[in-house]
Protein backbone atom coordinates (compact mmCIF):
# COMPACT_ATOMS: atom_id res chain seq x y z
CA UNK A 1 0.00 0.00 0.00
CA UNK A 2 2.84 2.55 0.54
CA UNK A 3 4.02 1.98 -3.13
CA UNK A 4 0.27 3.36 -3.69
CA UNK A 5 0.78 6.41 -1.38
CA UNK A 6 3.89 7.25 -3.05
CA UNK A 7 2.15 7.32 -6.46
CA UNK A 8 -1.05 9.25 -4.98
CA UNK A 9 1.68 11.53 -3.44
CA UNK A 10 3.59 12.13 -5.98
CA UNK A 11 0.06 12.92 -8.53
CA UNK A 12 -0.69 15.13 -6.19
CA UNK A 13 2.49 17.39 -6.00
CA UNK A 14 1.89 17.45 -10.34
CA UNK A 15 -1.25 18.91 -9.67
CA UNK A 16 -0.42 21.51 -7.43
CA UNK A 17 2.42 22.38 -9.71
CA UNK A 18 0.14 22.72 -13.11
CA UNK A 19 -2.42 24.90 -10.73
CA UNK A 20 0.37 27.10 -9.69
CA UNK A 21 1.63 27.37 -13.36
CA UNK A 22 -2.11 27.84 -14.55
CA UNK A 23 -2.24 30.67 -12.08
CA UNK A 24 0.85 32.32 -13.66
CA UNK A 25 -0.53 31.80 -16.96
CA UNK A 26 -3.95 33.33 -15.87
CA UNK A 27 -1.94 36.31 -14.69
CA UNK A 28 -0.16 36.68 -18.19
CA UNK A 29 -3.00 37.11 -20.26
CA UNK A 30 -4.93 39.38 -18.20
CA UNK A 31 -1.97 41.61 -18.29
CA UNK A 32 -1.30 41.24 -22.24
CA UNK A 33 -2.97 44.08 -22.85
CA UNK A 34 -2.00 46.68 -19.80
CA UNK A 35 0.94 49.96 -20.32
CA UNK A 36 2.77 51.64 -17.92
CA UNK A 37 0.90 54.19 -15.65
CA UNK A 38 4.17 56.32 -15.95
CA UNK A 39 4.66 57.45 -19.72
CA UNK A 40 7.91 55.79 -21.33
CA UNK A 41 7.70 53.13 -18.70
CA UNK A 42 7.78 49.74 -18.90
CA UNK A 43 4.32 47.29 -18.90
CA UNK A 44 3.47 44.16 -17.60
CA UNK A 45 6.49 41.87 -17.63
CA UNK A 46 5.43 37.70 -19.04
CA UNK A 47 6.26 35.85 -15.78
CA UNK A 48 7.42 32.25 -16.60
CA UNK A 49 6.73 29.22 -14.11
CA UNK A 50 10.19 27.49 -13.34
CA UNK A 51 9.71 23.65 -11.68
CA UNK A 52 12.42 21.58 -9.45
CA UNK A 53 12.00 18.08 -7.66
CA UNK A 54 11.46 18.59 -4.26
CA UNK A 55 12.25 15.28 -1.61
CA UNK A 56 9.26 14.38 0.42
CA UNK A 57 10.19 12.98 3.88
CA UNK A 58 7.69 11.76 4.77
CA UNK A 59 7.18 9.53 1.67
CA UNK A 60 10.62 9.46 0.54
CA UNK A 61 9.93 9.94 -3.15
CA UNK A 62 10.63 13.03 -5.13
CA UNK A 63 8.16 15.46 -5.97
CA UNK A 64 7.53 18.40 -8.82
CA UNK A 65 7.21 22.15 -7.25
CA UNK A 66 6.71 24.99 -8.62
CA UNK A 67 10.05 26.50 -7.23
CA UNK A 68 9.98 29.98 -8.65
CA UNK A 69 8.59 32.43 -11.20
CA UNK A 70 10.75 34.56 -13.30
CA UNK A 71 10.17 37.40 -15.49
CA UNK A 72 10.90 36.68 -18.90
CA UNK A 73 13.41 38.61 -20.61
CA UNK A 74 12.30 39.08 -24.02
CA UNK A 75 11.86 42.66 -25.40
CA UNK A 76 8.78 44.66 -25.18
CA UNK A 77 6.36 45.46 -28.28
CA UNK A 78 6.09 48.98 -29.59
CA UNK A 79 3.44 50.59 -30.68
CA UNK A 80 2.96 54.40 -32.27
CA UNK A 81 0.48 56.02 -30.13
CA UNK A 82 1.52 59.44 -29.47
CA UNK A 83 -2.27 59.86 -27.75
CA UNK A 84 -1.66 57.21 -25.06
CA UNK A 85 -0.89 58.82 -21.49
CA UNK A 86 1.95 55.77 -21.52
CA UNK A 87 4.01 56.73 -24.71
CA UNK A 88 7.57 58.38 -24.40
CA UNK A 89 8.68 61.60 -26.13
CA UNK A 90 9.10 59.96 -29.56
CA UNK A 91 5.30 58.59 -29.43
CA UNK A 92 5.80 55.14 -28.90
CA UNK A 93 4.10 52.81 -26.56
CA UNK A 94 5.92 49.87 -24.66
CA UNK A 95 3.28 46.66 -24.93
CA UNK A 96 3.74 43.73 -22.21
CA UNK A 97 6.09 41.42 -24.03
CA UNK A 98 2.99 38.31 -23.64
CA UNK A 99 1.92 36.56 -26.68
CA UNK A 100 -1.64 35.40 -26.04
CA UNK A 101 -1.26 32.35 -28.57
CA UNK A 102 1.51 31.11 -26.28
CA UNK A 103 -0.47 31.90 -23.26
CA UNK A 104 -3.24 29.73 -24.81
CA UNK A 105 -0.89 27.09 -25.50
CA UNK A 106 0.75 26.77 -22.27
CA UNK A 107 -2.19 26.58 -20.71
CA UNK A 108 -3.47 23.69 -23.12
CA UNK A 109 0.17 21.64 -21.83
CA UNK A 110 -1.15 22.56 -18.38
CA UNK A 111 -3.84 21.29 -18.46
CA UNK A 112 -3.10 18.14 -20.01
CA UNK A 113 -0.48 17.61 -17.45
CA UNK A 114 -3.13 18.66 -15.13
CA UNK A 115 -5.47 15.41 -16.41
CA UNK A 116 -2.80 13.18 -16.71
CA UNK A 117 -1.82 13.73 -12.91
CA UNK A 118 -5.53 13.07 -11.77
CA UNK A 119 -6.01 9.95 -14.13
CA UNK A 120 -2.97 8.57 -11.91
CA UNK A 121 -4.69 9.55 -8.83
CA UNK A 122 -8.16 7.66 -9.93
CA UNK A 123 -6.07 4.81 -11.27
CA UNK A 124 -4.13 4.53 -7.87
CA UNK A 125 -7.32 4.98 -5.85
CA UNK A 126 -9.55 2.44 -7.75
CA UNK A 127 -6.17 -0.26 -7.22
CA UNK A 128 -6.11 0.93 -3.30
CA UNK A 129 -10.51 -0.17 -3.30
CA UNK A 130 -9.87 -2.77 -5.37
CA UNK A 131 -6.78 -4.24 -2.99
CA UNK A 132 -9.18 -3.39 0.02
CA UNK A 133 -12.35 -5.62 -1.51
CA UNK A 134 -9.46 -8.58 -1.84
CA UNK A 135 -8.80 -8.40 1.41
CA UNK A 136 -11.99 -8.55 2.76
CA UNK A 137 -12.87 -11.86 1.64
Amino acid sequence: MSEINSTLSIAASGLRAQTARMKVIAENIANANSTSPNAGGNPYQRKIATFGQVLNRETGVNEVKMTKVVADKGEFKMRYDPSNPAADTNGYVKLPNVNSLLEAMDMREAQRAYEANLNVVESARAMMGKTIDLLRR
